[in-house]
């Protein structure tokens, strides 16, 4: 199997790559730093090293497919709610301490580092270079390792983050480009957290 620009050899690289950062510990801010070392830098070295082009691994700008994203960012703030209803979820979210809403707005922005980085490695690396070559399979093969890192939050996060990923990478793979995915997996998990530190506070109730 030649390994200059093979999809498959890449994906069989990196798959491993996505268990390495639950063996780093610490607080938010160096759960970014390893996720930003294992999730984009190592990737980007590999798959360059192996020939792909970053367009080839959907880092660039989407085409326009705004209405999708904003179909899907309607729904994920009504899944929002819903998820208020789960006390697991609730208690869960948000997962970091913050002494204030500035802390709290300081916290949101490094959770979107790890978001980045998460979006980049399964929906960009991992998907687009073998959505080439088998498009169904490639979305399959990213989402299954996405679903295994869930293990360890709450239970319902798990089924969904296997369907979120399952829906985060077709509509990249129509624009061309994981940047939608990340914007609505940050946004959304914002505005999750928002609902739950306002519940914690007794503003609302689900």
């Amino acid at each position: 199997m030649p390994l200059r620009r093979n999809p498959y050899v890449l994906f069989i690289v990196l798959f491993p790559i996505s268990f390495i950062p639950r063996f780093f510990g610490g607080n938010l801010e160096r759960w970014a730093f390893w996720l930003l070392f294992w999730y984009v830098l190592i990737p980007l070295v590999v798959s360059l090293a192996l020939g792909f082009r970053p367009g080839e691994l959907g880092l660039k700008l989407p085409r326009d497919n705004w209405k999708i994203f904003g179909l899907l960012m309607t729904l994920a703030v009504i899944v929002s709610f819903g998820g208020l209803l789960i006390p697991s979820m609730r208690d869960y979210y948000p997962d970091f301490a913050y002494s204030g809403w500035v802390s709290f707005l300081e916290k949101e922005l490094v959770v979107g580092v790890v978001m980045l980085a998460h979006e980049a490695f399964f929906r960009g690396f991992l998907l687009f270079p073998l959505a080439e070559k088998n498009e169904r399979l490639a979305v399959l093969a990213q989402d299954v390792p996405y679903a295994i890192v869930h293990i360890g939050k709450p239970l319902p996060e798990i089924p969904y983050s296997f369907f979120a990923g399952l829906v985060f990478a077709w509509m990249d793979l129509r624009g061309k480009s994981f940047f939608q995915s990340f914007l609505l997996h940050w946004l959304g998990s914002a505005f999750f957290d928002v609902l739950c530190a306002l519940f914690k506070v007794g503003i609302i109730h689900p």
